[in-house]
């Protein structure tokens, strides 16, 4: 493996450990404080001091998460100026203007908030904690806002010029950035997915206290408010990754294409499979198992739109690629000095295919007189590996059906009051727990390496946005970065673990002794 080709792989090794390691925090901080809002409003509302002591009780877990997100979470963002500063000097004016933002508008507002919720209850009056309460669940989400637009604009680059004089982006419109659909639609279905990890996390732990026959009423009552959040939540998650997949259509079809295995430009509409064992070298998907129609129907919402094959997307990639030839030699004229408007206009005619060209970059250091070989090897590359994003997408959408039903379960059984009858499905309930981590990290994963080869969709190719380092020193942050996060995932899991057995009796010297929800009689 070339030196340069090494250090960019442990750079993005580093980075999704990193990333995978934060975001395991992220999603429960997401939910959790929603769920507190709904908690301490009912407080606020009927003055039962029980959903008080849900708030504290849920928000203590809350706050334990909460530290551990921040501190793998700083990291991140120092990783742009160490490992890619190539990708920083290129695109720092539109990348960083969201994060700057999210810094100072959303990261000190939760900072701030954060302490008012654990310290403000006995200094602050019920409506003005419970606004304190309500600003930190807003703070959490601000900062998934602005830093899921940055990351949906590596996806699909809008209101950004390439000024060849500097060699970089530049920010032309922060609106378009901020509208970005796809920046929009991966907020909304990433902070309901925080939303379903939340609900899945209480509804657990008070199946675990229900089992035990302990802290009856305020178990049965935190898994009520779970079951129901928890239910429009993962309505919204489906809708939202319906969207997801018509946006993905409109700007990334290698993305869907690979996502869903489709080697051939098949006739409209095209069929959904959901069984198979894709083959990049074969360009065939082995014991695949479709349904008629039903991808062309969810994707392009009509029954005459095709979608692209993966061969048709090559041939496309090849045009584009020997156009962005054309237009680094255009570019290389422009910058020996030749600013005539025949030179401006002959870059400006192929600039849209610069990013393109820059894939020869990895075989050869002369773009312009790449050879057919070096092409092609360019063109394979504009496809990522199929089989992990074929099998990560359906078990992540099938786990998303699972809490569907899980949610839709535990609402009817307590409806029908028969919920201490299934103690199976409170083992369920409590098992389950960890599933939405899964389906997180999937959609992570999926929306990460669908990106590739690109940092930048069609502008900048991850291979050209590193730093330059030195293999050894990467070697020795990576491991130090995954003993220090293993540790945090170890210190957080502790305190979990401590804090929920001691549970919601711990807030008082005993127990609570409201037993009279879970001794109705039941209906037959």
């Amino acid at each position: 493996m070339a030196p340069i080709e090494e250090v960019v792989n442990l750079s993005r090794l580093q980075f999704a450990a990193t990333a995978m390691y934060h975001f395991l925090f992220v999603p429960l901080t997401l939910g959790l404080a929603w769920i507190l809002v709904i908690m301490e409003s009912v407080y606020v509302a009927t003055g039962n001091e029980m959903y008080r002591d849900m708030t504290k009780f849920w928000g203590k877990l809350f706050g334990i998460n909460f530290a551990m997100g921040v501190t793998t979470g700083i990291t991140l963002e120092f990783q742009f100026g160490t490992n890619w500063s190539y990708y920083s000097h290129y695109v720092g004016d539109i990348f960083g203007t969201p994060l700057a933002i999210e810094g100072m508008m959303a990261f000190f507002l939760e900072s701030t908030f954060i302490g008012l919720f654990f310290f403000g209850w006995d200094r602050l009056s019920k409506k003005q904690h419970l606004m304190v309460t309500f600003l930190l669940a807003i703070g959490s989400s601000m900062s998934a806002l602005w830093i899921l637009i940055a990351n949906g604009w590596m996806t699909y680059p809008v209101g950004a010029e390439f000024n060849f004089e500097t060699m970089r982006m530049e920010l032309v419109s922060l609106w378009d950035v901020f509208l970005n659909p796809v920046g929009q639609v991966k907020f909304v279905h990433t902070v309901a997915a925080g939303y379903v990890t939340g609900s899945m996390f209480v509804l657990g732990i008070s199946s675990f206290y229900l089992l035990k026959g302990r802290d009856t009423e305020f178990a049965l009552r935190s898994f009520a408010i779970a079951a129901a959040f928890g239910l429009a939540a993962t309505i919204g998650v489906i809708v939202m990754g319906d969207e997801s997949g018509v946006v993905t259509t409109k700007v990334n079809k290698v993305k869907l294409a690979v996502i869903e295995s489709e080697w051939e430009t098949e006739p409209a509409p095209t069929g959904l499979a959901i069984f198979g064992w894709p083959d990049n070298e074969a360009e065939k998907t082995h014991f695949e198992v479709k349904i008629p129609y039903v991808l062309g129907l969810i994707s392009t919402r009509s029954t005459d739109q095709k979608i692209t094959g993966i061969k048709d997307l090559k041939k496309e990639a090849e045009v584009r690629i020997k156009n962005g030839m054309i237009a680094y030699a255009a570019l290389t004229r422009l910058k020996s000095g030749d600013k005539s408007p025949e030179a401006r206009a002959a870059f400006d005619k192929v600039k849209d295919d610069l990013g393109h060209g820059l894939l020869l970059k990895k075989y050869t250091p002369n773009v312009i007189d790449a050879t057919p070989a070096q092409i092609k090897l360019a063109v394979n590359d504009t496809i990522p590996k199929v089989w992990p994003l074929f099998w990560s997408f359906r078990i992540m959408v099938g786990l998303g059906f699972m809490f569907l039903f899980t949610f839709s379960l535990a609402l009817y059984f307590l409806y029908r009051k028969q919920l201490m009858r299934h103690r199976w499905f409170l083992y369920v309930a409590l098992w389950s727990i960890p599933l939405p981590w899964i389906a997180a990290e999937l959609g992570w994963f999926v929306a990460e390496y669908g990106r590739q080869p690109w940092t930048i969709v069609g502008i900048l190719p991850t291979y050209l946005s590193a730093s330059t380092l030195q293999p050894s020193s990467l070697y020795f942050s990576l491991a130090g970065f995954l003993g220090f996060y293993t540790l945090l995932l170890v210190v957080e899991m502790f305190l979990m673990i401590k804090y929920t057995k001691l549970g919601p009796s711990s807030l008082h010297t005993g127990k609570y002794h409201w037993e009279t929800v879970a001794e109705q009689p039941e209906t037959k």
